[in-house]
């Protein structure tokens, strides 16, 4: 490993070799390995030209943490287990390496074909942030329970708002109890669905599963309260997103139950006292069951069209969302109806 190979716009470079946490004298056809190089550097560079597109790599190039990106024949971590890619960190403080294995490449069909291997590229730069970050971890437990500053609104409140403004409204509820991720992690270490495909793909790291969909539900939560579509058809779900009844959405994997979304709600006599006003809420949990698909009687069916419910993109599963909480908060709030789920229900 000598020359890197550059790529226009990007302060890091593209280079071929075995670093100490790859596979060490393994052999690899040169023709192979400039397969490989030009694959991952017309990758990066398409990725450039569209950077605003992927937000976890241009927030990577604006901080400038990562320092290289290595090619090798195979990665392997401490453990011995094979990665496609592999984010590891440099004696720099805040500079990070991305590791790619070259025979995954091959395997997977992406040698020769950048636009293939663009999207599982952009989603691994979520662990370059990460990685590269010296921040202290966000405390979720702490946050959630912060129940005396949530800014509960009213819905005359939220009907005067505007998108912008409901918007900010959710960020606040997201650093108060508002969660996106399971209680129980159910997604630890499962596979992944990429948008729009019903084969699951291996993660790369034990809960990068668990971010990825924790990141599309923030995401698909934004678009409900900002878009003047759900405004529009989907008043309920907005008002309970902002209203503080809706504490935790987040995707699940419940392969004994065949529901591909489920809303949970507290009973009257569980009810807790939220913001200064000390509002009593029933909180509830709405769940997306990530492998199952729409049945043909859900509200949201038509808009799934026949995906599992984790390969839905951020517009899809905003709609699904939605649809699920304008349709089942209010019932589930009677007695008979939570009593349904109760043995299945997260304690």
């Amino acid at each position: 490993m000598i020359t890197g190979h550059p790529i226009p716009g990007a302060p890091f470079q593209v280079f071929w070799g075995k670093g100490e946490f790859g596979a060490r004298g393994a052999n690899f056809d040169h023709t192979h390995a400039l397969k490989a190089i030009h694959t991952v550097v017309d990758a990066l560079s398409q990725m450039i030209q569209h950077r605003t597109q992927y937000k976890r790599f241009d927030e990577a190039l604006t901080k400038d943490l990562l320092q290289k990106v290595l090619i090798e024949h195979r990665v392997v971590n401490r453990e011995g287990k094979e990665f496609t890619f592999l984010v590891v960190r440099t004696k720099h403080k805040g500079k990070v390496k991305l590791l790619i294995s070259a025979s995954m490449l091959e395997e997977k069909g992406h040698l020769t074909h950048p636009k293939k291997l663009i999207p599982s590229l952009a989603r691994e730069f979520q662990w370059v942030v990460s990685k590269a970050s010296m921040a202290p971890r966000f405390n979720r437990v702490r946050i959630r329970r912060d129940l005396q500053k949530a800014p509960i609104n009213t819905n005359k409140d939220i009907r005067a708002m505007s998108g912008n403004e409901r918007l900010q409204s959710l960020q606040r509820l997201f650093a108060t109890y508002l969660t996106t991720e399971d209680d129980q992690q159910r997604l630890k270490g499962q596979g992944y669905y990429e948008v729009g495909s019903t084969t699951l793909t291996r993660p790369t790291h034990q809960d990068e599963t668990t971010r990825l969909y924790d990141i599309r539900v923030r995401e698909a939560l934004q678009l409900i309260v900002r878009e003047p579509f759900f405004q529009e058809h989907t008043q309920r779900a907005v008002r309970s997103l902002l209203n503080g009844k809706v504490w935790n959405v987040a995707f699940v994997n419940i392969d004994d139950r065949d529901w591909a979304t489920r809303t949970r709600v507290a009973m009257k006599d569980n009810a807790v006292f939220v913001g200064e006003r000390g509002t009593p809420i029933q909180p509830a949990k709405i769940l997306v069951n990530y492998h199952r698909i729409a049945a043909p009687e859900d509200s949201f069916y038509p808009d799934t069209k026949g995906l599992p419910m984790g390969a839905l993109s951020t517009d899809q599963l905003a709609r699904v969302i939605a649809w699920e909480i304008q349709t089942n908060i209010v019932e589930k709030s009677m007695r008979g109806h939570v009593a349904q789920d109760e043995q299945s229900a997260p304690q």
